[in-house]
Order: structure tokens, then sequence, then C-alpha cells
């Protein structure tokens, strides 16, 4: 059953729109099944134009795609730097045919060509502007393209006053964030190597020589210090390819200050990554000290294997990735509490792939084996459950929104209530679901599915920003002492002992 009247569907959308293009590289023939570069052959072609029909050409790829990127002159560059290999060394080309090659090997691609859905709700961090009862937030989206890919795009959302809201106006050059490097935690690296079961003399020998934060030729320089003892092992090898693949899973992003959140796109930058970037979780997180910042936890394909990431900010503006380590960080669907709670950093979990759990992060920055919350029972939600975000403080207790699946994979969205001090205790329920997908809302890309990411709470109300089907982003406000109020307290044997 349904809560009725409980969630108000509000009437702003966004829909994917093909005309948010990106520019990646393109290499004519690594898309066919036989992989056989032809680049050589184009830049032979192109570089045998002669000069005015190469300086027209580029003038019309300029004025034909130009208003739709940024610096798109500096990014034909970039793609040439990428392929002048392929140019014979005895061959001087000029500066429009260079320019004209990069344009060979680039092509648009759609961010949203296919799909946009699963977002999250956190507070824009410029607050500056607004009329009383207003709220101007950031909208993570995941974006899916051709072959399925995923990435992590942004749109501001101004809620109120009252029960208003307002999309901010999407259109404009996108930009990607770059890829550059980052220090690497010894911590970190430690985790991973005992996740993989790598925890032997070479790897501990290495990580001795490290300090706590170390960079890539300081990694490099403690490999060329190990003894040949150790070097001629049989398992050396695989160990260190196990480190250098940990070291670079981890990257920074910087976007330029002028261009505005929902501009920016997070772009797969490591091969852990590689086939999309899914489902980020982002919360506002208040520190014991009061410092305050973003993370997001989300999913990274590979194409056969998935990995929990973190992505880490203080401005919405420049990002750090690292991977989390540990059991609770196994499977899909982490969601990190917004602040510590008795001292320990904790977060939601789904490592079974059915069941949410409450994990909490050890003195070895590993997320301990989960301890179970809550597990399928009600009809809605047989297949499995997860939650819909980071769990949202009230008075009453830790608010945590679910998504649960049922007959035909439809997709719906309960709630939780945890002790505030003892999250491992569900106190409440919602006893049916309080969002499924609506008649104009179960057909799309992926049907019959209604999912967030997270919302969050803003004048005595809960917003939540949700997923249709793929098909579109849609928006739900609920009463907060509405939905506390229809919530059903749980008997004891229904509450969990504490995570070990």
């Amino acid at each position: 059953m349904t809560v009725r009247d409980l969630a108000t569907r509000l009437g702003p959308t966004l829909a994917p729109d093909p005309r948010r293009v990106v520019v990646k590289l393109f290499v004519p023939g690594e898309d066919a099944a036989l992989v056989r570069s032809r680049a050589a052959a184009l830049i032979d072609r192109v570089a045998l134009l002669g000069p005015d029909e190469t300086a027209a050409l580029l003038r019309e790829t300029l004025r034909r795609f130009g208003d739709r990127h940024g610096d798109l002159e500096a990014t034909f560059l970039h793609h040439y730097d990428m392929v002048r290999h392929r140019v014979p060394g005895h061959v001087e080309l000029g500066p429009e045919t260079r320019l004209l090659v990069g344009a060979y090997f680039s092509h648009e691609y759609a961010v949203e060509g296919a799909a946009l859905c699963n977002p999250s709700m956190v507070a824009h961090p410029d607050q500056s502007g607004l009329l009383p009862g207003q709220l101007r937030t950031v909208i993570s989206t995941r974006q899916i393209g051709e072959g399925h890919l995923s990435s992590i795009g942004f749109a501001t959302v101004l809620l109120g006053p009252g029960a208003e809201l307002s999309v901010t106006d999407r259109s404009g050059p996108l930009t990607l964030g770059p890829r550059r490097g980052t220090l690497h935690r010894r911590d970190l690296l430690a985790a991973a190597l005992a996740d993989e079961d790598r925890d032997n003399e070479v790897s501990a020998t290495v990580l001795g020589s490290l300090p706590d934060l170390f960079g890539d030729d300081e990694f490099e320089r403690a490999i060329t210090r190990l003894p040949a003892d150790l070097l001629a092992r049989t398992t050396t090898h695989a160990t260190l390819e196990e480190m250098r693949r940990s070291t670079a899973s981890d990257y920074a992003v910087t976007f330029p200050e002028q261009v505005p959140v929902e501009r920016r796109v997070l772009w797969p930058a490591s091969s852990a990554e590689s086939n999309g970037m899914e489902d980020a979780r982002f919360v506002r997180v208040v520190e014991e000290d009061g410092t305050t910042s973003y993370r997001a936890t989300y999913t990274a394909y590979d194409g056969r294997h998935i990995r929990s990431q973190l992505l880490s900010s203080d401005d919405l503006r420049s990002f750090e990735v690292t991977p989390l380590r540990g059991p609770g960080a196994a499977n899909k669907g982490m969601a990190l509490f917004p602040r510590p709670v008795g001292g320990q950093r904790l977060a939601l979990c789904r490592s079974d792939g059915e069941t949410i759990g409450l994990t909490s992060l050890d003195e070895r920055s590993r997320w301990r084996r989960p301890i179970p919350l809550h597990s399928p029972r009600q009809s809605w939600e047989l297949i499995q459950v997860g939650n819909c975000g980071s769990p949202l403080e009230t008075a009453a207790g830790w608010l945590v929104l679910t998504h649960g699946v049922g007959p035909m994979r439809r997709y719906a969205i309960g709630a939780l209530l945890l002790d505030l001090d003892e999250p491992h205790r569900v106190v409440a329920e919602l006893p049916g679901t309080l969002l499924t997908p609506g008649e104009t809302e179960r057909d799309g890309y992926v049907p019959n599915v209604v999912y967030s990411c997270g919302g969050l709470l803003h004048a005595d109300a809960l917003w939540l920003p949700y997923g249709a089907s793929d098909a579109r982003i849609g928006f739900a406000r609920v009463p907060l002492d509405d939905l506390l109020g229809a919530m059903r307290p749980l008997p004891g044997e229904h509450q969990n002992g504490p995570a070990s």
C-alpha cells in the first residue's frame, strides 16, 4: 500500500537534454570489432589538403561547433598532441593543420543522450541574494549517454518560499574537470592491500618507507629501494601491480572558478571507473570541530567489476577521488552519515546486495563488516532493499529513505527511523510506500522505477528529488511532521545490536 497524501509532486522536472555535449577524443578504428588504429592514414590525408582548403574547413568547423563548447581550439590542440606521435618525424604541420587534425580526432558526446536519473540534493555553497524562506541547492545527477556510459552532472535548484521550487537554466557549454595528480594516503593503500590479500613482506617494506602522505615519485623511489631478496619473490610482481593500481585510483579534479556548477561534468578518469560513475550520494558533512565539507559515495564500474569510491570537496569546484575499502564498502549503495555519531564515522551500505546495513570506519580506514538494519519484508520490497541517500537528522531520529524492489522489478520509496544516539536501532518504519511510479512516470529507459540518491530537510519539510524510470528527474515535498507521524514504532525484536 502507499501512504496516501504524504508526498506532493512539484511541477518542474529535469529531462535529458541532448544539447548538453562534451568533446571527447575519437580515434578511427578503435570502435571496430577488430581494433586497428587508422590514425596515421587519416593524418596523412589531412596533411595533403591545401592551405586554403585547410583554413576554410577549420573556420567552418569552429563556426558550427564553437558556441557549443568553451575554448574549442585548445581541445583540438590537446587531441592533436595525443596523436602527434603518428606524424612522421620529417613532417612539420602548420598551426591550422594541427588544429584541423585535432578536429578530425574529436567528437561530441551527449552526456544525457540516453537517460538522466538518480539525483541527490545538498545545500549550495552560495546562499547569497535569497528571499526569506529560500534555500539554494545543488542536485547531482547520473547522466547516461551512448554505450550506457555514466558520468556525474549537476543542476541548481531553488527551494521556497513555501512549497515553491524552481530549476536554474542549465544551458551553455559544459566543462569536463581535468584530472590532476594528488597525494596518496598510506593508510588507504594499506587498506587496499588488505582487501586484496596482499599484506606480505613486499607491501610491508614499501609501506614502511612511505610517509603518511606521498606522491607518485616517492612511491616509485620506495619500490626501487626494495632489497633484491624481495624483488626475486614470485609474488612481488603481482603485489607491486596491485599497489600501482591502487595509487592510480586516487586523483583530483578542479573546475575553473567562472564555470557555474550546473555546467560542470565529472567524467570517468581512472581505469576502475572507465565504464561509468554511477549513483553519487552527496551529503554535506559537519565534523566534530564544526568544519563542513561535501562528500559523495558513488559506484565505479570498469565493465566487469564495481567498486565504491569517495568524492571529497570543500566547494563543489575542487574534488578529490579515493576508493573506499573494507567489507562494508563491498557492493553498491553506500551513504555516509552527515556527522560523526558517538565519535564514529558511520555509513549505510548494502554489502550483501539485498539488505540495508550499518557500517563504521575502523582505525585502519576500512569500513567494518556491517550489521543488518532492514531486510526485505514487505511485498513491495521482497527482491531487495537499499537506501535512498544519507540519513537526515531530525529530533525524532535519523530519517532513512529506502528503496525496495517488488514484482516486475518495480521500484518504490519507503522510510525508516533510526535512534539518534544508537543508529543500529531501528525504532520506526513507514507502514507502506512513500512514493511509487505514477502512470506518467512508469515508462522510460528503465521502466517502473522511482529512485533517489538523497534529499534534504528545509522549512519543516522533506524535499526529495527522484529519478522517474530514468526518463526524467522529478521533485516531491513531504511535510516532516506528517511523515514522522505516519511512521509505525517497531517492537524490540526488530532492533539490532551494536556494530562490532
